[in-house]
């Protein structure tokens, strides 16, 4: 997990890539054919998990890679006691 400062405030990304990536990219490729161009940045909605904690999200495509990037809230850090730095295990189910 890293941390990034934006203009609102401090952000925490998990990046998703390879198999994984792939499998985002594809499913929101369909999504764009079966619905047509949708707003939101080519984000794919998911309801994302780290150990105990479930929530309602978004993954976001990086422009100049395959990388796909979920952020996760403070809310989430504290229930599971991360900080910047640490490896995490996130689920993600495509919605």
């Amino acid at each position: 997990m890293r941390r990034w400062q934006g203009e609102r405030g401090t952000y925490h990304l998990v990046s998703i890539t390879g198999e994984d990536a792939q499998a985002i990219a594809m499913h929101e490729r369909l999504l764009r054919l079966e619905l047509g161009a949708r707003r939101g940045f080519g984000s794919v909605k998911v309801f994302a998990s780290i150990g105990d904690t479930r929530w309602k999200s978004s993954v976001f495509p990086q422009s100049k890679s395959s990388e796909w990037i979920l952020l996760v809230s403070k809310k989430v850090l504290r229930a599971e006691e991360l900080a910047e730095g640490d490896a995490v295990m996130v689920q993600l189910e495509l919605l």
